[in-house]
């Protein structure tokens, strides 16, 4: 009988098990539709965005912006992860693409400032001996391109006074609900052959957000008021903060794919435990009515 009762702790068991973890699919369902059509609707605009920048530089003189120039100093990396697990593989993937980064520049801990997006993130490189310079945790789904302006300000108040010679963000970039990648995008100093790879990975090869075949049409030379430098204050910090900000509806969209996919793969195990150890039940249950049967048969004929 005892093993009966351990058999059936464990149905019971796996059966909350999988009530929860198909509760947090449903919610994470939810969540996922809005994240994705908020980072495939935004892909469009920094696309727009960041082309600005691609025509400009085409065809005047940037190279001079300090924002464009290589200098020395330590590298931040701007790591965007999330607050909680249960997402697969998706901060590990993200933490070592980072960790990789950092290795193929051959950087000590005291040559990189870490900006955390995410908790995980956080605690991973704080673990490791890395300046956690800003963390940024519980963030909203809902947070908006002004929200991270601070961010950005501070980004660039490193860069002026030369504590740091260039930044990279690190995110996972939403392909489908069953598929996200890690990616590291430079974000300074920008440079067009950086600014063309993030347009190439912002638009979708399929769908409505996919570019048209149709290039544009654009003139040869731009005319700029008042000045080149004057614009391109005023511009890159913005595109800059748009990367940032697309780095981060990235994430969400990949974070609640993630989970949502983790979630099902365990719900669908519980299920499947239930049915195995329901199996064993009977199968356990069925020998113990065989074995009191024979009992008592043994017994009646003993006492013939």
């Amino acid at each position: 009988m005892a093993s009966l009762k351990n058999i059936k702790l464990k149905i019971l068991s796996y059966k909350k098990t999988g009530t929860v973890t198909h509760a947090m699919e449903a919610v994470s369902a939810v969540k996922m539709r809005k994240a994705q059509e908020r980072a495939l609707g935004g892909r469009a605009y920094a696309a727009a965005a960041l082309s600005v920048l691609e025509r400009v530089s085409g065809t005047i003189d940037t190279s001079h912006h300090p924002l464009m120039t290589e200098q020395g100093g330590k590298t931040c990396f701007v790591v965007v992860t999330s607050d909680k697990g249960l997402a697969g593989s998706l901060n590990s993937s993200v933490i070592r693409r980072a960790e990789h980064e950092i290795s193929a520049r051959d950087l000590a801990p005291d040559q990189v400032i870490v900006i955390a997006i995410g908790r995980r993130g956080a605690e991973h490189f704080a673990n490791r001996g890395h300046d956690v310079r800003i963390r940024k945790e519980n963030v909203s789904d809902d947070l908006s391109e002004s929200d991270l302006r601070a961010i950005t300000d501070e980004l660039l108040s490193w860069y002026a006074a030369k504590e740091i010679g260039s930044c990279v963000v690190v995110y996972t970039n939403f392909i489908s609900t069953f598929e996200q990648e890690a990616l590291a995008r430079q974000i300074i100093p920008i440079t067009p052959l950086a600014v063309r790879e993030t347009v190439a990975g912002i638009r979708p090869a399929r769908g409505r957000y996919a570019p048209s075949d149709e290039a544009p049409i654009h003139p040869a030379t731009y005319l700029v008021e008042p000045s080149v430098d004057a614009v391109l204050s005023e511009l890159l910090p913005r595109l800059i903060n748009i990367m940032i900000f697309h780095a981060f509806i990235e994430s969400k969209a990949s974070e609640h794919s993630a989970r949502r996919v983790a979630m099902k793969s365990a719900t669908d195990k519980a299920k499947d435990m239930v049915k195995s150890y329901t199996r064993r039940f009977n199968k356990a249950r069925q020998a113990s009515i065989t074995r009191e049967v024979s009992e008592i048969v043994g017994g009646m004929e003993a006492m013939r």
